[in-house]
């Protein structure tokens, strides 16, 4: 059957007009890029030049980078950032941000998240902290890594709301499981115990095998308190800066407002 269809298609080629039929059936298997392209080279005049294998060809490759493209764009869109479009390209090096462009540059690159390093963001409100994570989030979505972007606030209330309905488990997991998790307004309000435990759980499951992005007003040397400054807000702030690196933005200067 397989043969059949090739040697149609060769036939459909050597003809150099497009089968409606064929065309029809490429969309109906899912093969949407190739269909586009093979819909293109009917409007190419001399595409009856190349051979049957080197128009296959091209229409394998147009499949394979619609497939690679899409997968993207999924990824992208199930990450839920709060900035989808932010682009490394678009972060503003203004001079009273102080930011270090050879380091955003660096991380674009995904390395840290090869390493399973950790990325601290600090800054006042409006600095951006939440652009640049989402940009090199983006990054990493164009490198096909699974991320996912949440507010701390919004992650502690569905894990509590998980044990209630019996798939806190499940919800947990998401989160230790990404390649690249964002966590933002990250200590913004205190935690309490429970939230505490399960921010560890989180970070001690994803120590040393991914990368996390912690975005945050707060100077690193007050999270401890903000973690209960006993021994869990030891564990949980060995598990961040072991293995990390910052980002300090500074200005007074909203980017809401330049």
């Amino acid at each position: 059957m397989i043969a059949m269809r090739l040697s149609e298609v060769h036939h459909i080629m050597e003809e150099a007009a497009m089968n409606r039929d064929t065309y029809d059936k490429m969309i109906l298997l899912k093969l949407k890029g190739m269909a586009k392209a093979y819909k293109e080279q009917d409007e190419i005049e001399d595409i009856h030049e190349l051979t049957f294998e080197q128009r296959l060809a091209l229409l394998i490759d147009a499949e394979t980078d619609y497939k690679h493209n899409h997968k993207i764009e999924r990824l992208i869109e199930n990450a839920n950032f709060v900035e989808s479009k932010a682009s490394v390209t678009q972060i503003k090096y203004y001079a009273d941000r102080q930011l270090n462009k050879d380091q955003i540059e660096r991380l674009a690159t995904n390395e840290y998240i090869n390493r399973h390093e950790n990325l601290i963001i600090v800054g006042a409100t409006g600095s951006g902290k939440s652009y640049i994570a989402c940009a090199l989030g983006v990054e990493a979505c164009n490198a096909t890594m699974k991320v996912m972007y949440v507010r701390l606030p919004d992650l502690l209330a569905e894990l509590d709301l998980a044990k209630v309905q019996g798939n806190y488990r499940k919800r947990i997991n998401q989160y230790i499981k990404c390649d690249l998790l964002i966590l933002d307004e990250w200590l913004l309000i205190g935690t309490n115990n429970a939230e505490q435990q399960d921010i560890l759980e989180i970070l001690e499951k994803r120590y040393r095998i991914h990368s996390t992005v912690f975005c945050s007003q707060f100077d690193v040397a007050g999270w401890h308190s903000k973690l209960g400054g006993g021994a869990l807000a030891d564990a949980i702030m060995d598990r961040i800066i072991s293995k990390s690196q910052t980002i300090k933005i500074f200005g007074d200067k909203s980017m809401r407002s330049r």
